[in-house]
């Protein structure tokens, strides 16, 4: 039998859903086909997103993308770049809301474009008439382009304001896309999107006081998180903390300035790792901060968006402040790749 005819059993727990994978697909695209909501971000083995426990089974890595490997157990699965080669059991956490949303590619017009700071431009997508699409306050949408390419974009609205869809594109060095929307680009034009995609949702079952990380445009799904809490009334503690290099960096300030009026249960603050002179706030690494305000992290839920490096820096930082596994959210920008810049 060829390997394209060969297919493999995958039982979760403790969820008990059971898929079939074939033996050239990996265990996050099955799962995702077959409507199972395994976590996942990047889909490239470098954030750990998608990271389960094998309980039995063997698996490969024939793509060698296993960066998010380093420093795990050694029964750690990437789902997204595993490809089974034995009937498999996996531990892993699933989000049943999430398998339930339909994956669409749809057309839009740009509705509107608009500068928010040196570097990033606000896009807002309109969806044909009569068209809506249906998402998690977290999650993100691809832009397809002409050559085939797919630029990743979190959504920046929260799903009850969902009549233009609002996306935060930062200028890359040398990005093909970016240049595009910044130099290029006309409202109105026609674009078209894949999505919703992505886990990085907020875990509303949970009673633990919120933290949230971001760095440069990562505020964006944060964002739609926080708008999304305090439309649902959430009562739990919840900071944001924000990391940029200097304050020209900053964007959208009356918005967390005014959530901070409006909630007693928000605070946010700003963090400058290269200062203006007369800055007088917050100085150095974002995950810094939050260790100097929070020494331990074992009674929060922990959600960090923005680059890789300052993501992996703020959950191995946190991990070693008691955050658990299963307290660690996170979505890892692939900047280099003009992905989600």
């Amino acid at each position: 039998m060829s390997d394209s005819a060969r297919s493999f059993s995958v039982r979760t727990e403790p969820a008990g859903h059971q898929f079939r994978v074939a033996a050239d697909q990996t265990i996050l695209e099955a799962a995702l086909a077959q409507r199972i909501g395994l976590a996942y971000g990047c889909r490239h083995g470098t954030c750990g997103s998608c990271t389960a426990q094998l309980l039995a089974g063997q698996i490969e890595y024939p793509s060698g993308n296993t960066e998010a490997l380093a420093g795990q157990p050694a029964d750690a699965c990437l789902t997204c770049q595993a490809v089974p080669s034995s009937d498999l059991v996996l531990r892993v956490a699933e989000l049943e809301r999430l398998s339930d949303i339909e994956v669409r590619t749809l057309p839009c017009r740009l509705a509107e474009k608009t500068r928010l700071n040196h570097d990033v431009m606000r896009l807002r997508l309109k969806l044909p008439e009569g068209q809506r699409l249906p998402f998690v306050a977290g999650q993100y949408l691809e832009i397809l382009q002409r050559d085939g390419a797919a630029r990743a974009y979190s959504i920046a609205n929260p799903p009850h304001a969902d009549e233009l869809l609002e996306l935060h594109v930062r200028r890359v060095p040398g990005g093909r896309f970016s240049d595009e929307v910044f130099e290029r680009m006309e409202e109105r034009c026609i674009l078209r999107i894949r999505g919703p995609l992505g886990t990085f949702v907020l875990r509303e079952d949970s009673k633990r006081p919120i933290l949230m990380v971001a760095g440069g445009t990562g505020f964006a799904p944060l964002k739609a998180m926080l708008e999304h809490a305090f439309h649902r009334g959430i009562k739990r503690p919840i900071v944001l903390y924000w990391g940029v290099r200097s304050r020209r960096d900053l964007y959208q300030l009356e918005r967390p300035a005014r959530w901070a009026e409006a909630y007693p249960n928000f605070n946010w603050v700003p963090v400058l790792s290269e200062p203006d002179h007369d800055w007088r706030g917050r100085t150095g690494w974002v995950h810094q901060a939050v260790l100097e305000d929070h020494p331990s992290l074992a009674e929060l839920d922990c959600y960090l968006s923005g680059p890789p490096a300052m993501v992996e820096a703020g959950r191995t930082a946190f991990e070693a402040a008691g955050a658990s596994i299963e307290q660690l959210f996170s979505d890892a920008f692939e900047y280099a790749a003009d992905s989600r810049y």
